[in-house]
């Protein structure tokens, strides 16, 4: 089986290292990885140049404008050409070898047409520094309703899925990955398999966490992707959430 691993970058030279550094560090032979980039000015370009040979041919890239983030990863997915892919972002790494290993074995049951874990959020000055534990853990479609979904860089499914059921929607700017998992998850009802690993690090600071308007605007978003897909919900109801995200930060603190 072919994994697709996607990364879309713009002006990300000062983090994209780890991020290639962590595929490279998979022991899982059959990958495939492709970068998008959105015509950046940093030097990205120059690193995916640098690294591309150390892929041996399984490195697949372009560098031109796009339409924002989720129309990269739409790109992304097109241009793949494995049975799975996944997404992980220019700012995030494996901190594991056997991330990609672990999701194909899990894709070995017939099945099995989705999987996906849990997440470590990472103070970016200080790697080693978990400051929130994103687990998937205790997720069911029923939790769409309140505002929670899988840990997003931790889902992979079959790329015939995107081809039959649709792409992200670019007309979200915040939320398009939240309408995705809805649509596949629960409109589709895709057989996900969760898997007690925590995926990745990602480094905090996120656009869908970065001030109150952006939070106000992932909610009405969240509203908006639940009713396009058959699920009520309600700007209150969403808050609830929030008491969740507090306990992730004070478990992480003890841990």
């Amino acid at each position: 089986m072919k994994i697709s691993i996607i990364t879309v970058t713009y002006n990300s030279a000062a983090t994209l290292r780890d991020t290639m550094d962590s595929v490279l560090a998979q022991t899982y032979p059959n990958i495939e990885y492709i970068l998008v980039d959105g015509a950046s000015k940093d030097g990205t370009v120059d690193i995916i140049r640098e690294y591309e040979p150390r892929f041996e041919g399984r490195m697949r890239w372009v560098s031109e404008k796009d339409k924002g983030l989720y129309d990269a990863m739409n790109k992304g997915i097109r241009m793949a050409t494995g049975d799975v892919v996944g997404i992980i972002n220019s700012d995030d790494f494996y901190h594991r070898t056997d991330v990609i290993g672990r999701v194909a074995e899990a894709f070995s049951d017939v099945e099995v047409q989705a999987v996906y874990g849990d997440i470590r959020f990472v103070n970016p000055d200080n790697l080693d520094k978990t400051v929130r534990y994103y687990s998937s853990k205790n997720f069911s479609v029923k939790r769409f309703r309140y505002g929670f979904m899988p840990a997003h860089p931790s889902f992979f499914t079959y790329k015939r899925y995107f081809e039959e059921y649709g792409y992200y929607k670019t007309d979200y700017r915040i939320a398009a990955d939240y309408e995705l998992l809805t649509r596949f998850l629960a409109a589709h009802h895709l057989r996900a398999k969760y898997l007690n690993l925590d995926f990745m690090k990602m480094r905090t600071g996120g656009v869908s966490t970065a001030s109150l308007k952006s939070n106000i605007l992932l909610n009405q978003e969240i509203v908006r992707a639940c009713r396009e897909n058959g699920i009520w919900t309600c700007m209150p109801l969403l808050f609830l959430k929030y008491f969740v995200k507090v306990f992730e930060l004070v478990f992480t603190r003890n841990e």
